[in-house]
C-alpha cells in the first residue's frame, strides 16, 4: 500500500540509521489477564516504523506546555510578593520551588491547578500555634492579604491548606509552611486547624532519578498517561499517575532509553499493568511514601486502552493507527496528512461538531458519571444497566439524561451536553449533531430515540474556565418500538 506522511514528520537519516540498527524485538506484557502479546512493527517497512515514531515524537511536542512563560512570570511575582512581605526581601526564587506536576515536571498543556510551596520565616510558626483559635486560618489570611496587594482585582481563596490565586483558565495554589530537616510543617485549617508535614522534595528527586534511569521516558509516559486521563474523564491525581508509573518502572527495565517507535507497545504493556491493579483507596508515592489517593476506578478504562493500543499496532495503515491512538489519547495525538483526504461521508459531513478541547482547557481531576432513564408509557428503564446486558433502546422512548450520585464533581460547576448520532440514517437525515450547549438545570438534558444507530452523549463539567471532568455512554437505538 502507498503510504502517505506528512513531509514535517519525516524523520531525519541519522533517526532512520538508528531505527534500522536497532530494530525492537518482540515485547510480550507479564502478568496480564487480558490482552494479546505484542505486535512487533513492520519489519521490511522503513516508512511504517519511520511514521510511528513521528507520530509519538510530534504527540509528545503537543503535550508542551504552552504557556510556560506566563506560568513562571506569576510564579516569580507571587514569590517576589511574599518575600517583600515576610522575609524583607527583593528575590523572585527564595524560599520557593514549584511543587505537584509542574515541579516534577510531568504536567501538560492546559494544566490548570499549579501547585508552590513558600516558606515563612521559622519564628512565625511559634506564633501560629500560640495564637487562640485557628492558627493556620491566621496564617492563610496573612498570605492572602500579601497577595491581593499585587493582586487586587483577582479572585484570591485561602482554605484548608492552601491560598489560590485564580487566573484566567488556571490558578496558582501556595502552600504556606516552614522548612524544617528538609521537608515543610503546614496548616490545615479544618477541623479547628492542625499542622502536618508534607514532603515534596524527595518526590521531585525520585520522578528526576527515574527520568535519568528510563532516558526520559518516565516523565514522556507520564505526560501520555494525562492525555489518556483527560480525553477519557479518568479522575486521577498528578501524584496518583506519577506514582503508578514509576512502580510500572521499578519492575521493568525494557522500555529504558527506547526510541519513539517503541512507545505504542511501551503505553500497551503500561495501560495493561495499570488494568490489572487491584482497587485500592490510596498507592504510596514515589519517593516520599505519603499517601496518594485514589478517587476513581481508573482499571476498566485502562484495560479498554490496552485493547486499543494493541488494535492500533495490529492496524495495517498508519492512516488506521493513528485514528485508533487518537481514541486512547485524544485531539493531541497527531494525524498523518492522508488522514482528512480519506475520511468517509459520516465524518466529512461532521462539520457542526464541536471538541471540549477547542472550548476550554481540559485538566480532569474529579469523577464524573452520567446515566439516562428511558421511559415510554410510564415504564422506566436506566441505560446503564441496558448496557451491561448488551440491550439497545427502541426508538420511540423520552430520555433523561442525569449526573449521578456516584459523581464528585464542585457543586458550582457547570454542565456542558454533547449529544452525536452515528450511522447510515444520521447522515441521510442530516442530523449527525455534535454540539456542545450548556446545561438548562438541574444537570439533566432530555432527549428522545428517533432512528437507529449507535449514538453517544458526552457530559462535562466546567469550573472557573476549566474541564475539570467527562463523562460518555453509548446510546444504542434498534429501529423497533
Amino acid at each position: 500500500n502507498a503510504i502517505m506522511v506528512n513531509a514535517e514528520s519525516l524523520l531525519s537519516a541519522a533517526n532512520i540509521q538508528r531505527l534500522l540498527v536497532d530494530m525492537p524485538e518482540t515485547y510480550f506484557s507479564s502478568g496480564t489477564t487480558c490482552i494479546c502479546s505484542s505486535v512487533k512493527p513492520h519489519a521490511n517497512s522503513v516508512l511504517s516504523v519511520m511514521s510511528t515514531a513521528s507520530l509519538f515524537d510530534h504527540f509528545r511536542r503537543n503535550l508542551s506546555v504552552s504557556n510556560a512563560a506566563t506560568i513562571s512570570e506569576r510564579y516569580e511575582r507571587i514569590t517576589s510578593r511574599l518575600n517583600r512581605d515576610f522575609w524583607s526581601e527583593e528575590s523572585q526564587t527564595k524560599h520557593s520551588f514549584q511543587a505537584g506536576s509542574y515541579g516534577r515536571r510531568t504536567a501538560i498543556d492546559g494544566i490548570s491547578d499549579l501547585d508552590m510551596v513558600f516558606w515563612l520565616p521559622p519564628e512565625n510558626l511559634n506564633r501560629y500555634k500560640r495564637l487562640e483559635g485557628n492558627g493556620p486560618t491566621a496564617m492563610l489570611q496573612e498570605v492572602r492579604t500579601s497577595l491581593l496587594r499585587s493582586y487586587p482585582n483577582s479572585k484570591i481563596t485561602a482554605d484548608g491548606q492552601v491560598v489560590g490565586v485564580h487566573f484566567n483558565g488556571h490558578r496558582v495554589e501556595i502552600l504556606p509552611a516552614f522548612e524544617l530537616d528538609g521537608n515543610f510543617t503546614y496548616g490545615d485549617t479544618n477541623n479547628g486547624g492542625s499542622w502536618k508535614t508534607t514532603m515534596p522534595r524527595p518526590e521531585i528527586r525520585a520522578a528526576h532519578d527515574m527520568n535519568a534511569r528510563t532516558g526520559r521516558v518516565y516523565k514522556r509516559a507520564c505526560k501520555m498517561l494525562r492525555a489518556w486521563k483527560n480525553t477519557r474523564g479518568v479522575g486521577l491525581s498528578g501524584l496518583l499517575i506519577d506514582t503508578l508509573v514509576y512502580r510500572y518502572f521499578e519492575g521493568t527495565t525494557e522500555y529504558d532509553n527506547c526510541g519513539y517507535s517503541d512507545y505504542g507497545h511501551l503505553m500497551r504493556d503500561l495501560f495493561s499493568y495499570l488494568a490489572n491493579l487491584d482497587e485500592q483507596s490510596y498507592w504510596l508515592a514515589l519517593g516520599s511514601n505519603q499517601r496518594a489517593k485514589c478517587k476513581a476506578r481508573f482499571q476498566p478504562k485502562a484495560k479498554k486502552a490496552a485493547r486499543l493500543c494493541q488494535e492500533a499496532l495490529e492496524e495495517s495503515t498508519e492512516i488506521k493507527q493513528a485514528k485508533k491512538w487518537r481514541s486512547v489519547f485524544g485531539k493531541r495525538f497527531p494525524t498523518v496528512e492522508s488522514l482528512e483526504k480519506s475520511s468517509t461521508l459520516t465524518e466529512s459531513s461532521a462539520s457542526s461538531e464541536q471538541f471540549i478541547e477547542d472550548m476550554f482547557s481540559v485538566d480532569v481531576r474529579y469523577n464524573l458519571v452520567i446515566d439516562c432513564e428511558a421511559t415510554k408509557l410510564g415504564h422506566a428503564e436506566f441505560l446503564r444497566r441496558l448496557l451491561q446486558q448488551k440491550r439497545r433502546l427502541a426508538i420511540g422512548r423520552d430520555l433523561k439524561f442525569f449526573v449521578t450520585d456516584e459523581s464528585n464533581i464542585p457543586v458550582e460547576s457547570t454542565i456542558y451536553w454533547k449529544v452525536r448520532n452515528k450511522g447510515d440514517e444520521a447522515v441521510k437525515r442530516n442530523m449527525l449533531r455534535g454540539e456542545i450547549t450548556p446545561d438548562e438545570g438541574g444537570w439533566t438534558r432530555k432527549e428522545s430515540t428517533s432512528f437507529d444507530g449507535a449514538h453517544y452523549v458526552e457530559a462535562y463539567a466546567v469550573l472557573e474556565g476549566v474541564c475539570v471532568a467527562r463523562s460518555r455512554i453509548p446510546v444504542p437505538i434498534q429501529n423497533v418500538p
